[in-house]
């Protein structure tokens, strides 16, 4: 790994969507998933509005020392009977903007998530990668993450 990158993790606001949505589109998978316009659709625009308001989820950015943004994941806090009662932390759409990875960004991010979820009452994080995302896996194992379930989705 090269040199840390210490950021700042701090909630995501209305003006980083355009960045946020730049690092979902900045692979092979989330360049056919995204729209990345400008204007962007006004949809993006929605659905932050919709996890902003919502307590249980966190949508996080990680900024560098001059303020771009560089990282963002999606914390979502769910409660539940199983394992008797206890809430699961869920840590979704971890990205570092391509030009800044392999400096410890999502590291940071990941150890955070999983220190307020811990901090939330939380006995388990959960999280899913792409079975063709081979470095993510490798990066989450190496965090102490194991492969314990086979995750599975329907698109409409």
């Amino acid at each position: 790994m090269a040199e840390i990158s210490p950021v700042t993790i701090r909630r995501a606001g209305r003006g980083d969507v355009p960045s946020i949505v730049r690092m979902l589109a900045d692979d092979p998978l989330g360049s056919g998933r995204e729209r990345v316009e400008d204007p962007l659709p006004e949809s993006y625009f929605r659905a932050f509005e919709a996890v902003d308001r919502d307590p249980n989820i966190q949508l996080m950015v990680a900024e560098d020392r001059e303020g771009a943004v560089v990282g963002c994941l999606q914390l979502c806090i769910l409660p539940g009977l199983s394992s008797q009662g206890v809430s699961r932390g869920l840590i979704e759409d971890v990205r570092v903007a391509s030009h800044c990875r392999s400096r410890g960004i999502g590291e940071q991010m990941v150890q955070w998530a999983v220190a307020q979820a811990r901090s939330r009452g939380c006995r388990l994080v959960e999280l899913l990668t792409h079975n063709s995302r081979v470095d993510a896996q490798r990066f989450y194992k190496r965090l102490g993450f194991a492969q314990s379930h086979a995750g599975m989705t329907i698109r409409f």
